[in-house]
């Protein structure tokens, strides 16, 4: 009878541990077939002969001097004229009037004006302080209403007058009672 228990335990204890295996287990057992990454196969340039034969051989391990790096390519795909070591960034005349057009260049540290600008002028209220404290609406803007601006528009251009001549109608909110205070 102990003997039947020890089988049964030892085997209940191979399956447990062949369970925390998860996929590895049936990898190794070749239940499942792995293919290989598509977008981590590369080519290799081909092999040619020299036109010179008193070249030194090759270094074993070093680096093929044809070969491109995923880098390199993917800058030859997107700007082949940087790729292919082009006077500089921008040859032609209308990349030179498109450059001027933009102004001048960034400063060196824009990055970091920008975030010390932004750690600036956020609010540091967090997340849950606005979910609890909700009752506290923004401040309301000024809300033109919008017949009475439309009539005064038509009103200017039918007098020959320029659109901003006159009062601009605003709409006036109501003071908030008790009711609207408490929600």
């Amino acid at each position: 009878m102990t003997t039947n228990f020890m089988r049964t335990a030892a085997l209940a204890c191979v399956l447990l541990l062949a369970g925390c295996g998860g996929d590895e287990l049936s990898r190794q057992f070749g239940f499942t077939r792995t293919s290989p990454d598509e977008f981590e196969v590369t080519t290799r340039a081909p092999l040619s002969m020299p036109p010179d034969l008193s070249l030194r051989p090759p270094q074993p391990g070093a680096a093929r001097p044809q070969e491109q790096t995923a880098t390199e390519r993917a800058e030859f795909a997107l700007v082949p004229q940087s790729a292919l070591g082009a006077g500089g960034p921008a040859d032609s005349p209308g990349q030179n009037a498109l450059l001027q057009a933009a102004g001048p260049r960034p400063p060196a540290d824009i990055r970091g004006r920008v975030d010390q600008d932004a750690a600036r002028s956020s609010d540091n209220q967090l997340m849950t302080d606005k979910l609890i404290f909700w009752k506290n609406p923004p401040p309301l803007g000024i809300a033109v209403d919008p017949q009475k601006e439309a009539q005064r528009l038509r009103e200017n251009a039918a007098l020959g007058q320029q659109p901003d001549t006159g009062d601009t109608p605003i709409i006036q909110r109501k003071s908030r009672n008790f009711i609207d205070t408490l929600f």
